[in-house]
Parts: structure tokens; C-alpha cells; sequence
């Protein structure tokens, strides 16, 4: 089947797909400081993929994406988990984290925190998680109407 020539939606599915990509950078940067973080960055990234699956259809994104959410979720989740366990090898309690300010050739001084380390594994956890469930329920809806179609 041919694909209707969407030319509108395709032109503002790549700015706002841009948009949102870079307002989830921003959000998982900002989460150790202010509101956003890897949960709300995850969302956003999770949003931009699946506007992009919806404008292009599955095969093209899959081809430019090859990844496998459900492994990107089991990473997020062992980084987050080493990340509460690592503050314990060195005395402090499960979770606990330390910053410090750094000098950044390009950037200047920012401040970094070891939650930013737990909350990569959170934002890995939310792509994953919310890609895995969304993909599967719109493949697996597309096979069941194939199966129905002779009945």
C-alpha cells in the first residue's frame, strides 16, 4: 500500500520532534536542581520517537533507530540501581549523592551531581518502558486486524 503524501506533517513532525528532543535534554540536566529530571525527560524523548514512528511508519524509524527498548530498559534500571548502591562502598547511606562545580572547556562552570548518574538510568528506564509498551500494543493491534481481515 502506498503511503499518502504527508508533506505538512513531515516538515512539523521534524521541528517539533527537534523541539522536544531538545527541551528533554534541558529537563534531564536541570532535574537535580530545579523541577524536570530523568522521569519528565524520558517522557518528552519518548514523545518526540513516537511522533516520529507515527509520521514515518515503523519500518523507516526502525531502520534509522535501530535500538531495542526492552534492552534500554534493563540498562536503565542497572544504572540507576549501581548508582544507589555505589554511595554505599564509600559509607553513606543507599541513594546519597555528592556534587561539586566543574569547569567545562565550552561550557564554563556547571554544577554535576551523582543523582544525574541515577537519574540516566530513570530517563533510560521511562524510553524504554514507554516505547516497549506503546510499539508492542500498536504491532500487535496491526496483527491482529491482518488476521481478522478473512473473517
Amino acid at each position: 500500500m502506498k503511503q499518502p503524501n504527508d508533506l505538512i506533517l513531515r516538515t512539523t513532525t521534524q521541528l517539533i520532534a527537534f523541539i522536544l528532543l531538545g527541551f528533554s535534554v534541558y529537563l534531564f540536566f536541570a532535574g537535580h536542581n530545579a523541577p524536570g529530571g530523568g522521569f519528565i525527560g524520558g517522557l518528552m524523548t519518548s514523545a518526540a520517537i513516537i511522533l516520529m514512528y507515527m509520521t514515518y511508519g515503523f519500518d523507516k524509524i526502525e531502520k534509522i533507530l535501530p535500538v531495542n527498548f526492552r534492552t534500554l530498559f534493563v540498562t536503565g534500571l542497572l544504572i540507576a540501581t549501581l548508582a544507589g548502591i555505589g554511595s554505599i562502598f564509600f559509607g553513606e547511606s543507599f541513594l546519597s549523592h555528592t556534587s561539586e562545580y566543574f569547569n567545562i572547556p565550552l561550557l564554563g562552570e556547571k554544577h554535576l551531581a551523582t543523582a544525574m548518574i541515577f537519574d540516566l538510568g530513570v530517563y533510560l528506564v521511562v524510553v524504554g518502558i514507554t516505547l516497549t509498551i506503546i510499539l508492542s500494543i500498536s504491532t500487535d493491534s496491526d496483527d491482529n486486524e491482518s488476521d481478522n481481515v478473512g473473517v
